[in-house]
């Protein structure tokens, strides 16, 4: 049964509506003032908020602020009902992150209907999906009836790269986040002498290129296709209705961009004081983890060259590293592909 969350100071109204939820089958607790409310929302941990905004002691402006700031209760939905229809307060409730907004006096139908409506987006936005092609598909499929959603999915693009081809450069203006459907690809930063850096590896199910968007500032590398790829890319106004209107797909590239300072922090560290033998197991270890499918053995195709810009090494030194590493049977070379043999044995390597 959904529990749903009501603050209205008014009695009259607060009873009458408690039995219309009641009767619609729902569990619902009931606060008198926006103070009482904030507590039961805490403790209660409703599906739904219903608030007032005109109330004693804290108002439904304020209910909904601290809420917003509290991890457990940010996500809740949450109606506004109030009987001031000026269009700046709608307008005020809906910039601070209000899901709907319902103007007294109202029927049994038109609350169950809002009621409702919210819930199922919610289901949609909340739902756990496949990091693969179709996962992408089917959140598009089922937001189709979300208005912010529908751009998104009428104009997404799918474009086709080759080996080595350009997706973007450096200096170029996002214009949308990528994700890949199918293959593999490096992001990089070029020195003032001409040598690439790889910073980032992507395979199937990541995006990647948003940092500069959410930054609103020109790319400071290039990224390009390891191998033949599948890339989509989604608009950049499609991206931010998202980001904006959604804090589950905004907490989502928070906690990416999270990983990735936390990563690139490791990076510059291991960098500074690993050995090139260190950085190169590391390197191996990173591409398996790309190109693996399951636990299977993967032999991984990829241009020395690559590989020693990931390292942050010359070419000569990853292949008389990788040819240590053979000799000592931490991997296998055959064809130009690398299979890694000893996997562990690569991540316990000394420094």
């Amino acid at each position: 049964m959904k529990k749903i969350l009501l603050i209205e100071d008014n009695k009259d109204v607060r009873d009458n509506t408690a039995e219309i939820l009641t009767m619609a089958r729902y569990d619902v607790v009931t606060a008198k003032d926006g103070k009482e409310g904030v507590a039961l929302a805490e403790s209660y941990n409703p599906d739904l908020i219903i608030c007032d905004i005109m109330m004693p002691v804290l108002d439904g402006y304020g209910v909904l602020h601290l809420l917003s700031k509290n991890e457990k209760t940010a996500g809740i939905p949450f109606i506004y009902l109030t009987a001031k229809a000026e269009r700046a307060d709608y307008r005020k409730g809906m910039e601070m992150g209000a899901d709907d907004y319902l103007t007294k006096p109202f029927d049994d139908m038109e609350l169950l209907n809002a009621i409702e409506s919210r819930f199922k987006k919610n289901e949609i936005l909340k739902k756990e999906y496949e990091r693969s092609l179709e996962g992408v598909n089917d959140f598009i499929n089922q937001a189709k009836g979300m208005e912010i959603l529908k751009k998104m999915s009428e104009e997404k693009e799918l474009r086709f790269y080759k080996k080595k081809d350009d997706i973007y450069k450096e200096g170029a203006y996002p214009r949308g986040i990528y994700f890949v459907a199918k293959g593999k690809v490096k992001v990089y930063q070029t020195n003032d002498l001409g040598k690439d850096f790889i910073t980032e590896l992507y395979k199937e199910g990541d995006f990647f290129g948003y940092l500069p968007l959410l930054k609103d500032e020109k790319y400071s590398g290039g990224a390009t296709a390891l191998e033949d790829s599948e890339i989509y890319m989604l608009p950049k106004e499609d991206f931010f209705a998202l980001i904006y209107k959604h804090s589950d797909v905004s907490r989502k590239f928070i906690e990416m961009l999270s990983n990735n300072l936390i990563e690139n922090e490791k990076q510059l560290i291991r960098l500074a004081y690993n050995s090139v033998r260190k950085r190169v197991a590391e390197a191996l270890l990173k591409l398996t983890d790309t190109y693996k499918q399951g636990n299977e053995q993967v032999s991984m195709q990829i241009a020395r060259e690559d590989l020693a810009n990931l390292v942050g090494t010359a070419t000569e030194t990853v292949i008389r590293t990788l040819g240590d590493f053979r000799d000592e049977g931490y991997i296998d070379l055959s064809n130009g592909k690398i299979t890694v043999k000893a996997y562990e044995k690569l991540q316990k390597l000394k420094n």
